[in-house]
């Protein structure tokens, strides 16, 4: 199964990247999954269950210990293309 995973930190700043936004990004990015993609609202990536789930469990913990007073997670499982007749 895949996933795709977008997810937003607070408190947000229009002049500078909070330290737990880079964090957030750089465990997605270093957890080797796919490319990640950001944008001004929210970060995306996609990647296999178990490793985005693990991946998702550390960016929280990063972006948490960076100063995030808020994340907001939205996972979806990605259609797998084997399943279409």
């Amino acid at each position: 199964m895949r996933l795709r995973v977008e997810f937003t930190t607070e408190p947000f700043d229009l002049d500078h990247t909070p330290p737990h936004a880079v964090a957030a990004r750089e465990e997605m990015a270093g957890a080797a999954l796919g490319p990640v993609d950001v944008g001004p609202f929210g970060t995306t990536a996609e990647g296999a269950a178990p490793g985005m789930l693990d991946a998702v469990d550390r960016m929280l913990r990063r972006a948490l210990d960076a100063g995030a007073t808020r994340v907001s997670v939205q996972i979806g499982v990605l259609p797998d293309p084997q399943d279409r007749p």
